[in-house]
């Protein structure tokens, strides 16, 4: 009897020591899962960011000269338009976000529940007019011309608006094909925020946003493309149409672009000079990283100069101010080193102008910000 109960008694720790050794096998599963969603197998860190097509072929220079360099990170990046981006980041799906608008203050504000958003420019870009008329090169839209042709008021390329600004052009009575974008998108904010600002018409009937109602598209001479991608490739493919693209896409994908009339009533087509000579003017008006909200496309378009391009705008990234402790330093230095060495002329793709001095520093102030999460 007395074995027994010295038997009995002893299995009481061994049961107690095993439920332990199951429990902290189980713990450390679970952790390793949490690890995981910061890291591949391999013990890479990974950061997923999605949003505008703008800065997409840049964005993705970066990121393959940065990851090259580190070969411990691995950073994804999906161009859906700045609004898909936003919405990524909103629901948390993304590390990081790309945006050409800068965020709405409602936005902003539902983002502070969440935590502390933080936006800052990372590139200039221009919107290019593009259009396929074979054999008509260097062709000349005045602002009212241009406003027509979006409203759909001006049907045939031989219109007389059009001829007497390119009187030696070869016009063909051709009914114009407008090009849109499809998706929700920061180069169609930046474009008819533009229209907006060039004509009260525009602004009272049609208005700016990420996406429109186009009058064209009732009048049946509108098409509508996904991303920039989108409406290169359907320029290119119909003869006689006209449309709006980021202009790095206008020069890799050799598209015909016009000369603009500008604020001073020249007509200038957009260029690494035109776009520094507009952005050189309007600088001073990028709000504090924390401040995102304040900015105002309008700020930045239809600036003065006799040579600048009036339709620019700078191409954001939005990130949180915490981060997991292994994410945080990673994009801290992803985001410094975007700022500093991306920011040279060997590392900024045609198509793009780097920031001046003064803009990269409103980002690199955001660095400080961002902490690891307790």
């Amino acid at each position: 009897m007395k074995g027994v109960a010295r038997s009995g008694i002893s299995r009481v720790p061994i049961v107690i020591l095993t439920l332990a050794l199951v429990m902290l096998v189980v713990l450390s599963i679970h952790l390793g899962k949490r690890e995981g969603a910061n890291r591949e197998e391999g013990g890479e860190i990974v950061l997923v960011g999605s949003g505008a097509t703008f800065p997409q072929p840049q964005i993705e220079k970066w990121i393959d000269l940065y990851t090259k360099r580190n070969p411990g990170v691995k950073i994804e990046y999906t161009g859906k338009g700045s609004g898909g981006g936003q919405n990524d980041f909103k629901n948390g799906l993304v590390d990081f976000a790309c945006s050409d608008p800068p965020l709405k203050e409602d936005l902003w504000r539902e983002l502070e529940q969440k935590g502390q958003p933080l936006q800052f420019p990372v590139i200039i870009g221009a919107v290019s007019i593009v259009y396929n008329l074979p054999g008509v090169d260097n062709l000349r839209l005045s602002k009212g011309a241009l406003v027509a042709i979006f409203l759909g008021k001006i049907e045939y390329w031989d219109d007389p608006m059009i001829k007497e600004l390119n009187p030696k052009a070869s016009l063909p009575h051709k009914k114009i094909i407008v090009v849109h974008r499809s998706d929700s998108s920061g180069t169609t904010a930046i474009f008819t925020t533009y229209l907006s600002i060039i004509s009260e018409e525009w602004r009272e009937k049609v208005g700016a946003g990420k996406v429109i109602d186009w009058p064209v598209d009732k009048l049946g001479r509108g098409l509508g493309g996904k991303g920039n991608q989108g409406v290169a490739a359907i320029i290119k493919q119909n003869p006689n149409s006209i449309g709006y693209v980021e202009f790095a896409y206008s020069i890799n994908e050799n598209l015909q672009t016009a000369f603009i009339e500008n604020r001073d009533g020249n007509f200038v087509a957009p260029s690494p000079e035109t776009i520094k000579s507009a952005i050189s003017r309007v600088s001073a008006n990028v709000p504090p990283p924390t401040e995102g909200y304040k900015e105002k496309l309008e700020q930045f378009l239809e600036a003065p100069g006799e040579n600048s391009y009036p339709i620019i705008a700078f191409s954001h990234m939005i990130v949180w101010g915490e981060y997991s402790p292994d994410k945080a330093e990673v994009i801290k230095d992803f985001i410094t080193w975007v700022l500093m060495e991306g920011q040279k002329d060997e590392n900024i793709m045609t198509g793009y102008v780097g920031l001046p001095e003064e803009v990269a520093e409103i980002g690199l102030s955001a660095i400080e910000i961002i902490k690891p999460k307790p």
